[in-house]
């Protein structure tokens, strides 16, 4: 069994609907990085995703490219200007060479601003990101928690100049509903959020999108163990979502994880997982997962708009 993918015109080759989470890559951890991605490339997986925020992945990710060559194998998804750093054109490019610089390669797939940056002008975003795309240095580029207006905006303005609008975006996206943001200044994918990705065909690629450990086995309104999960998503309506994920889970003989992932899978919009699987049994279960197939009912079920059983 292998993940599936979709065809991204962006890049011109399809894109595997997982991809490989690397906050805990590290160069001092080089035999983890080496069999994390041998078994995610082994399963069909070709997208990595990192940012400059994520201490040493983009430079364990470059000594494994270093090692194992064919980089053409590999879609890299890289973020810059997170905050406190501002949107500008000189930052996006400062961002851009040290990503090629600690990755050893000559360009980078997908590159997103980590957060939006409400007083950078979209003419310059766009702008910019076009000149790196000509200059070579990024095949596409996109937006991480950048509001529906500004995608709107990004694209509109590019569309009306003959360039290129944002490709992906990447907001949160999954069965559990923040209460509040992990970190300030991120996003979650609303229902109209959704539907203008459908409409437009721009894939949403969807962090944390098991929950950041919601869905475990030993989470529950009596588990206050981690208090960042307490803050953003214990309530009463994602406790309710995690029981049904969980009856589900046993009705379909697959784990309460993988239901909450193939609910991000299933979304009717064009969607890619981001997930940051710790060893190999983990990725084998997540590529299990994008072969769920969930019905229109059963969404439903799982996200509280119907009280029905579908079975």
């Amino acid at each position: 069994m292998t993940v599936t993918s979709l065809f991204s015109p962006a890049l011109n080759r399809e894109v595997s609907r997982l991809g490989m989470g690397t906050m805990i890559f590290s160069p001092a951890r080089p035999e983890l990085v080496c069999e994390l991605l041998a078994a995610f490339l082994a399963l069909g997986g070709n997208l990595i995703d990192s940012a400059q925020v994520y201490g040493g992945s983009e430079a364990a990710i470059g000594m494994w490219l270093a090692h194992r060559g064919r980089r053409d194998d590999v879609i890299l998804l890289d973020k810059g200007c997170h905050p406190p750093v501002r949107i500008t054109p000189e930052t996006i490019r400062q961002a851009v060479s040290a990503h090629l610089e600690k990755m050893g390669t000559d360009y980078i797939d997908i590159w997103m601003m980590h957060r939006d940056d409400l007083d950078a002008p979209i003419e310059s975003i766009v702008d910019t990101c076009n000149e790196e795309i000509a200059n070579g240095r990024i095949r596409s580029y996109g937006g991480s928690n950048f509001s529906l207006a500004r995608l709107k905006a990004t694209n509109e303005y590019a569309a009306r100049h003959g360039l290129r609008g944002m490709d992906f975006s990447s907001p949160n996206l999954c069965l559990a509903i923040p209460k509040e943001p992990f970190w300030a200044g991120c996003t979650h994918a609303t229902q109209e959020d959704i539907a203008w990705h459908r409409e437009t065909g721009v894939p949403l690629i969807a962090w944390s999108s098991q929950g950041r450990g919601f869905f475990r086995e030993e989470s529950g309104p009596e588990n206050a163990s981690n208090p960042d999960l307490v803050r953003v998503y214990h309530n009463e309506e994602n406790f309710e979502r995690l029981a049904r994920a969980r009856e589900m889970a046993r009705r379909k003989n697959v784990t309460v994880t993988q239901i909450a992932l193939a609910y991000v899978l299933n979304v009717p919009a064009p969607t890619i997982a981001l997930v940051g699987p710790e060893n190999v049994s983990e990725v084998e279960s997540c590529v299990r997962a994008t072969h769920i197939n969930l019905s229109e009912a059963e969404m439903d079920w799982l996200t509280l708009r119907r009280d029905e059983r579908p079975w």
